[in-house]
């Protein structure tokens, strides 16, 4: 696996922000436009969840912030200390971590999709 130049790994970060802050205003939004408490009712997110559309949208929004957040503590960690088994260690370890957050994620989804909720 050739090494990613930090630079564009960076770039990453920056664009999967501005894509998350935009997909989050939406999903707010339309959480808003529902009538935010009536939302929040167990019939009304299995419904969400069933709308393949709206749970494709969440989907992309873990994802997005999944990629950004543990690529922000990647950096965290790499900033503490240094030294190549260790930052292979972290970054291994954050595309893990970040790998197993997703999965348990789309677990809810793919459950309520085919009828084990």
């Amino acid at each position: 696996m050739s090494k990613m130049r930090e630079s564009h790994i960076m770039k990453i970060h920056y664009g999967t922000a501005l894509a998350a802050i935009g997909l989050v205003a939406v999903h707010v939004l339309m959480r808003v436009a529902d009538g935010f408490s009536e939302s929040l009712l167990y019939a009304n997110v299995i419904a969400n969840y069933k709308f393949l559309p709206y749970a494709g949208l969440l989907e992309i929004i873990l994802i997005l912030l999944s990629i950004h957040g543990f690529n922000g503590l990647r950096v965290i960690l790499l900033e503490l200390k240094q030294g190549p088994k260790y930052e292979k260690a972290v970054s291994y370890g954050c595309v893990a971590a970040m790998i197993g957050l997703i999965a348990y994620g789309s677990r809810t989804i793919i459950m309520v999709n085919t009828g084990m909720v």
